[in-house]
């Protein structure tokens, strides 16, 4: 039994909860043999939570993630920074993992793009340390650290070597204007790349690469690059394969870890069940893997595996929601999903 806390969100948050909740609770039946069991625990954060209790992220809430074997977070609006932000840096998730795939049955560019962007996930503008001067203008300050540089470079290098395919690490800063903090990121991956010669090693400025990832995103593998930065390029990856729809996230510390969707609360579709849930539904999938390799669970992997086996195999099939070309609400994308899961629907 894994407990599982889950942030439901705001906007479209409640209906990608319910989407995934669903799903969770179809693992136990899934054909071929039973997964995990997992014990979901529904969380208050964001801005729902702001206007009832007067904090986005209260106390109780980040007392039951601290004491789950994970957490699943469904966006939130406008408090964002004072919840996934603010939980990053609480809980060390220091790796914002963010893959972009080509899937079949969606607008991709190409059906070649199988790439990781690899973005810090503690440091740079993202601390907030932001200060008006009095004068109408203000001075926000960029903190890189060489130990947090190399923390995420190593972790970049180690998911190009797990994923064994082109076997490359690109680095992506603006050294050649922001000398001293991005010449600390590119200098300390540079030397983390000297422990591992298995593994190429090339080096983009962030504009380049901004370009390439239109221009030739299938020669991408791993991008490792700062906060800010990755923030940018993660979401440009999606829209290449099709959409922040299917985009799922992980924020990787070594103790815990936390899976959300890329995308955000999508206010203006809350509420009409037309939301794609296939992104917080990878994500799952991506808990599910992290589970099974921490814990040693096969079950886990294989609960994963049927999952996302089930969300590829609709998509190829044209079953999807209207963001990539199909008619499918919310729910009824779930409940195929399910009855697949199940062994029960071939369409």
């Amino acid at each position: 039994m894994y407990d599982i806390s889950l942030i439901t969100g705001d906007g479209i948050g409640p209906e990608l909860s319910e989407s995934a909740l669903a799903v969770i609770g179809t693992i136990p039946d899934m054909a071929g043999g039973g997964g995990p069991s997992l014990n979901v625990t529904k969380l208050e954060a964001g801005d729902a939570a702001l206007a009832r209790t007067g904090t986005a992220l209260p106390a109780e809430t980040l007392s039951a993630i601290r004491g789950s074997d994970a957490c699943l977070k469904a966006p939130v609006g406008e408090s964002a920074a004072d919840v996934i932000v603010a939980l990053r840096r609480m809980l060390d998730l220091y790796a914002n993992v963010r893959p972009a795939r080509s899937y079949p049955g969606t607008p991709a560019l190409r059906d070649d793009i199988d790439m990781v962007i690899v973005r810090e996930n503690t440091e740079d503008l993202y601390t907030g340390k932001e200060f008006e001067l009095g004068d109408g203008s203000a001075v926000a300050l960029r903190i890189i650290s060489e130990a947090a540089s190399a923390r995420i470079a190593r972790y970049a290098f180690e998911t190009a070597r797990h994923r064994g395919s082109k076997m490359r690490v690109t680095c992506v800063h603006k050294s050649n204007v922001m000398r001293v903090t991005d010449g600390i990121f590119a200098g300390a991956c540079s030397e983390v790349a000297a422990q591992y010669p298995d593994v190429s090693f090339d080096q983009m400025y962030v504009d380049a690469c901004a370009m390439n990832l239109i221009r030739q995103p299938q020669e991408f593998d791993v991008i490792v690059t700062t906060n800010l930065f990755g923030d940018i390029l993660s979401d440009e990856s999606s829209q290449v394969v099709g959409g922040l729809g299917m985009a799922p996230a992980a924020n990787m510390g070594d103790e815990f870890a936390l899976f959300e969707p890329v995308h955000g609360a999508g206010f203006d579709i809350a509420g009409k069940n037309v939301a794609n849930p296939s992104s917080f539904l990878l994500s799952v999938c991506m808990m599910l893997d992290w589970l099974g390799a921490r814990n040693g669970d096969e079950s886990c992997t294989r609960a994963s595996d049927v999952i996302e086996s089930a969300v590829l195999g609709l998509a190829r099939s044209g079953v999807a929601t209207a963001d990539v070309g199909g008619s499918c609400t919310t729910s009824e994308f779930t409940a195929h999903v399910v009855r697949r899961m199940a062994g029960g629907d071939a369409a």
